[in-house]
């Protein structure tokens, strides 16, 4: 325990550090300062201690290898890379894949977030909020759970918001069971389109290689169906439980709340616009099945993919790398002629340099990946993904999907239609506020993650009715040749699990010159930059309150965790908790290993 003096008040500190939290780019550490007086967290770091290196060892290979190799970056969500790496090889070679091609990869990318969010909601964050961990951090909103109604038990049958802490208790709950069977449904679905899960095989540049037949369709969609039936529980369940938690804890709509600054690169595009071309790209992007989109304080800034891939700045700040300021651009101009920055990741060198942390200057691999509004350089968040795409798409208002979802620029209307054991619904996803404010928290994170698995099962039934068409139509080509150029610059934008994901590429003489893949892991747990702005992780925890019951000794940090889960990063084996001086408190063991992009 260290004590300190701030705003000339004397405050006593305990130091605590999470660490580590596994994920793709090395290990996720949270170090906080927690002043249990005042039941509030006043300083976070965010550290990641290894170096991965990528974009150094592309340099000099085959363009066609691209997204072989990048797929490799994560070992949960590499088909988003693969995918994203296609997409940026089909701008750089001219190739517009057809028609059905495209079909199967958002069929294969929708099954990917399906299995991804549900094994991650249910089986990972879940256990945050089951009945064991809250009788150990705060017995008292168990005794009230246990007593009070579930407003939508008819829905998902469980009658007190109790017995769904019960059911999501790990290994045990019914709940938590039911949706690990499911996350087998929905990879099964993801291997029929692509291959294999989670590096697919049969993904290329031009197209696939998926031999597309009625069967292909009809395999898939009678998963589809099974997993339809089991969304139609996973929202009323998770609206129940994450609407108790802000009655029963009045403030809790504090916890992992920062600024409404939320960035989404927008995914699944429609086959009929999209034409890989950068020229088009601001028109095909906004074709796409979610829409990309930056959001500040609420408000669509752009929608525009040219404007956002221009926005685009790589800070260092915090990070263990020496600037490339004075190195000689890749890419002065984008293909419209726009200039393009010497921080934009086309023009980005990767150097290295390795020294000891310090939480005053250098203290992590993740550099601070920012988006330029002309003025200020914003460190967006992903929110983990889905919240950031609901909101971009709703507030967009250009998505009308079959019948299937639609964007009301307020909202997004969900609708799902009769399947085995529940009748025909419609889920409206509403940009959150409480009390008039808008919130951009913990618990709206999670909630936004079930009402996407219910977007991404009604975006599927449309992908499938129309890949099911081309076959019918007796337009069965998944592929089209193409030719590598000598030069070329090129971009591929989509969103991967847990947030924007985008590859820049530059070829020179047939080969790769530059190439960086910026998943949403940097984006969320960017470090402190040159402008001495927090990152997202940082930010959320440093304005969290603490409502956990247990005194500094047998403190658990739930708070603190519910926080830095909310984002999705790659959660851990086991988690280390201890005091400024080294004394560990508790060892947690989850009984998964999840590392995730």
């Amino acid at each position: 325990m260290t004590t300190s003096k701030e705003r000339g008040e004397s405050r006593e500190l305990v130091e605590m550090a999470w660490d580590p939290i596994t994920r793709i780019v090395g290990s996720l550490g949270i170090y906080a300062k927690i002043d249990f007086a005042r039941k509030e967290v006043v300083e976070c770091h965010s550290t990641s201690s290894i170096f991965r290196g990528y974009s150094v060892f592309m340099k000099g290979k085959d363009p066609r290898d691209a997204h072989f190799i990048t797929s490799r970056i994560c070992g949960i969500c590499g088909d988003n890379h693969a995918t994203c790496s296609v997409y940026a090889q089909n701008m750089a070679y001219g190739v517009r894949p057809p028609a059905l091609a495209e079909w199967i990869v958002n069929l294969g990318e929708a099954a990917e977030y399906m299995f991804d969010h549900n094994i991650y909601q249910e089986n990972l964050v879940g256990v945050d909020y089951c009945e064991k961990m809250v009788a150990a951090t705060n017995p008292g909103v168990l005794e009230r759970a246990n007593a009070t109604e579930a407003p939508h038990a008819a829905e998902h049958g469980f009658r007190t918001v109790g017995d769904i802490m019960r059911s999501l208790n790990p290994l045990e709950g019914e709940f938590y069971r039911e949706a690990l069977t499911m996350s087998r449904v929905a990879r099964e679905m993801f291997c029929l389109m692509e291959g294999r899960h989670v590096h697919p095989s049969t993904l290329y540049p031009g197209g696939v290689g998926t031999v597309a037949t009625v069967q292909l369709f009809t395999d898939y969609l009678t998963r589809l169906m099974r997993y339809v039936d089991f969304v139609k529980k996973v929202v009323p369940m998770h609206d129940d439980l994450f609407d108790f938690f802000y009655d029963a804890l009045p403030g809790y709509e504090q916890v992992g709340r920062r600024r409404v600054l939320l960035g989404c690169w927008g995914s699944l595009n429609d086959p009929e616009y999209c034409d890989f071309t950068y020229q088009n790209m601001n028109d095909w992007g906004r074709r796409m099945f979610v829409s990309p989109g930056i959001i500040v304080d609420g408000e669509l800034i752009t929608n525009d993919l040219v404007d956002i891939n221009l926005g685009i700045r790589v800070l260092l700040g915090s990070s263990y790398y020496d600037d490339w300021a004075g190195q000689e651009p890749f890419v002065t101009h984008d293909p419209l002629g726009n200039p393009v920055d010497m921080r934009h990741p086309w023009n980005q060198h990767t150097i290295p340099r390795p020294q000891k942390r310090d939480f005053t200057d250098k203290y992590s691999w993740v550099m601070s990946p920012r988006w330029f509004d002309g003025t200020d350089m914003l460190p967006l968040d992903t929110g983990g993904g889905p919240i950031a795409r609901l909101w971009s798409t709703a507030l967009s208002g250009l998505v009308d999907v079959g019948g299937y979802v639609r964007s009301t620029g307020r909202s997004v209307l969900i609708n799902l239609p009769k399947s085995a054991t529940r009748p025909e619904t419609t889920f409206e996803w509403k940009i959150p506020e409480r009390d008039g404010e808008l919130l951009s928290n913990a618990l709206e994170r999670n909630r936004a993650r079930s009402y996407f698995q219910a977007y991404m099962a009604a975006c599927a039934l449309h992908f499938a009715e129309q890949g099911l068409n081309e076959v019918r139509q007796g337009r069965s080509q998944t592929w089209k040749p193409f030719e590598v150029p000598d030069e070329a610059i090129s971009c591929g934008f989509t969103e991967a699990v847990r947030g924007v994901l985008s590859h820049h590429m530059v070829i020179r003489n047939g080969r790769i010159a530059n190439y960086h893949p910026y998943p949403p892991t940097p984006w969320n747990a960017s470090v402190r930059d040159v402008n001495g702005v927090p990152g997202p992780y940082e930010d959320a925890v440093q304005n969290t309150p603490i409502f956990e019951e247990n005194p500094p000794d047998t403190f658990k940090g739930i708070d603190i965790m519910r926080t830095v889960r909310s984002f999705d990063p790659c959660l851990p084996c086991g988690v280390h908790m201890y005091l400024g001086r080294g004394k560990e408190l508790r060892k947690l063991h989850s009984p998964h290993a999840y590392a995730t992009g």
